[in-house]
């Protein structure tokens, strides 16, 4: 596929993951003023004549606008993780497919994963169980994604592709402490008790479970080249392989930020799914993707971008 000349339509592409998409996209090849960013305040996608008004004249649709938190926000709105983002995958697919859209990328959570995956999580393990509960509502609305695309594709011959990001980080990332992940979350507080001068940083959980993360521009370029090279059905899974507990993640977020102080476990707080990592072979099999960020440098350029925000504001 040449984007030169493609109209694109990026749903989210103004928010944290779709500015590096655009970017990517760009970088690509693809032209800027044909790439289209609807904004939620004037194009809401859960009402079903602005998904159609969105995706009028597009050759390409990449979903990436979503509902999303962490642990606390997913405990505190299940409902509305489900409704909304269930509402604006379904209808902005079938309008994509009813206004002649060429391709359509779907993306995916790590969430949609069963609460006890065998690790590393390969995509056949997807419909295994049932996902970890403080999850579920937001990873099944977004599994559903998946299974509509392969309804679509084998009923309308629709070229609809999915995907399966596990946890993102870098600059821009959401540190907003209601609804942040768990790299910004860390960040904030480990920052923020340095800042106090406090003897220790309490932290949610015991610290066991393990996470995968994936930087922000290895996510963009997977996803760009998803768009450009895979058409087929199966999902594909999108991480960096390397897996590391919350306690050692925390460990090298006191270190790359100077705080000396203690780690203090809250385990009256849920861990979330014990463990995550991926098996990413299939997206270099199909399109050549292979993480090249490392944790610690991506991290640090997390650290960096947040605390030269902070100094301007």
């Amino acid at each position: 596929m040449i984007l030169a000349d493609k109209k694109i339509l990026v749903t989210g592409g103004a928010g944290f993951l779709g500015a590096y998409v655009v970017q990517r996209l760009v970088a690509s090849g693809a032209r800027r003023n044909l790439i289209a960013i609807p904004r939620s305040k004037s194009s809401d996608l859960r009402v079903w004549e602005q998904c159609r008004n969105a995706v009028k004249g597009e050759d390409i649709v990449i979903h990436l606008a979503a509902k999303v938190g962490g642990i606390g926000f997913n405990k505190e709105n299940p409902a509305e993780l489900f409704y909304d983002n269930l509402l604006m995958g379904i209808q902005l697919m079938e309008a994509a497919r009813r206004e002649g859209v060429k391709k359509f990328v779907a993306i995916g959570t790590v969430c949609a994963y069963p609460k006890f995956t065998p690790v590393p999580f390969k995509e056949e393990n997807l419909w295994d169980g049932y996902p970890e509960e403080t999850n579920a509502p937001y990873g099944l609305a977004k599994k559903m994604l998946l299974v509509q695309s392969q309804a679509y594709r084998a009923q309308y011959g629709f070229h609809a592709i999915y995907l399966l990001p596990v946890n993102l980080y870098g600059p821009g990332d959401n540190f907003d402490p209601a609804t942040s992940h768990v790299i910004p979350a860390l960040i904030l507080k480990i920052l923020e008790a340095k800042r106090r001068k406090k003897p220790y940083v309490t932290l949610w959980g015991s610290g066991r479970p393990t996470r995968e993360f994936l930087y922000m521009e290895d996510a963009a370029e997977a996803i760009v080249a998803a768009t450009l090279r895979y058409d087929k059905p199966e999902p594909v899974n999108l991480g960096s392989g390397q897996e590391i507990s919350i306690r050692a993640l925390a460990i090298l977020i006191c270190r790359l930020c100077g705080y000396e102080g203690k780690i203090r476990w809250d385990r009256t707080r849920p861990d979330g799914q014990p463990r995550r990592r991926l098996d990413t072979r299939r997206a270099q099999k199909e399109f050549g993707f292979k993480a090249k960020t490392k944790l610690e440098d991506g991290l640090q350029k997390t650290i960096e971008w947040y605390q030269l925000r902070n100094s301007k504001s």
